[in-house]
């Protein structure tokens, strides 16, 4: 069954990070974003997950509520909002159900291999369980704002971009563009 914007969101039952159940009948009444990511602690599902972070105020003041969903279990789930401070819950979706209800565990292609995975798709769910939603070009970097305003396409809120950790610039690199700096200014 393909899930479309007007269809009833499957329920479910799964636990999140510390073991706790959740079902998605305890939002009734609430607007969900429940979004499926590939991996814990990887590029992408990072900047997914910090963008989501950095607006996190922005999406309750909307009234949403947001869930991750990985096939990852608790613990790696518990790391990955420790090291980025992640204000809300992951779903451990360890034996795929809830991607199988939601059509998220796909055949995916890398390099001529295939195999099974986790497509990143996000359902915004209304306070009444109906998908008003489905954004399946997931803008990791501003997903916020495709969130709050309809895929991104008409930007009428402030939103934060996602501000991951960047790795430090190498400093031999740094002497390099320095000494060429000097050096044409030398040739001047």
């Amino acid at each position: 069954m393909a899930l479309s914007v007007g269809s009833k969101a499957p329920d479910f039952t799964v636990n999140d990070q510390d073991g706790k159940p959740v079902k998605l009948s305890d939002f009734t009444g609430k607007k969900v974003v429940l979004y499926f990511y590939p991996k814990d602690q990887t590029p992408g599902c990072t900047a997914e997950a910090c963008n989501l972070r950095d607006n996190y105020k922005a999406l309750q003041k909307q009234g949403y509520e947001v869930l991750g969903v990985s096939t990852d279990n608790e613990k790696s789930h518990q790391k990955f909002i420790a090291k980025e401070k992640l204000p809300f819950r992951l779903l451990a979706d360890v034996d795929k159900t809830l991607h199988t209800k939601y059509g998220t565990w796909v055949e995916k292609s890398m390099y001529g291999r295939k195999y099974m995975g986790t497509a990143r798709v996000t359902f915004i769910i209304n306070e009444k369980g109906v998908i008003d939603e489905i954004i399946e070009k997931v803008d990791t970097k501003n997903h916020t704002d495709q969130i709050l305003n309809g895929n991104g396409t008409s930007p009428s809120q402030p939103v934060k971009k996602a501000t991951a950790k960047k790795p430090a610039p190498k400093k031999k690199a740094l002497a390099k563009k320095s000494v060429a700096k000097k050096m044409a200014k030398k040739k001047k």
